[in-house]
């Protein structure tokens, strides 16, 4: 197969995987932690409600089981409602943005020599 700009950024991506967050976060919290910050990079404000609905993540209490341990392990806070003590905001950490610019160092790297 042809060594594409795709293939090299696939290749890319498997190798910031192996050598970034070892078993810290599992795949899903990988994910639900990407679309949590893209949707906040995009100036959406998200509610703990917002993503328990998210199927593709899981069950309803599987999610809050991810939503609890990104929480935990200091990716994300939740941040309760000032109006409705019920609903919680979910915000990106400063943890979340230096995983982020290590991957983008990573992936800099890694494209500039493929």
């Amino acid at each position: 197969m042809k060594n594409t700009t795709f293939i090299r950024l696939l290749n890319c991506l498997e190798s910031i995987d192996r050598i970034t967050m070892g078993e810290e976060l599992d795949n899903k919290e990988k994910q639900l932690l990407n679309y949590i910050s893209l949707r906040v990079a995009q100036g959406n404000q998200l509610l703990v409600g917002d993503l328990i609905v998210l199927k593709e993540y899981g069950s309803q209490s599987t999610l809050h089981g991810r939503i609890k341990n990104l929480a935990t392990k200091g990716y994300i806070k939740l941040t309760e409602d000032q109006i409705d003590g019920r609903k919680k905001f979910v915000t990106p950490t400063s943890k979340t943005n230096q995983y982020y610019q290590m991957l983008s160092k990573h992936m800099e790297r890694m494209l500039a020599t493929t």
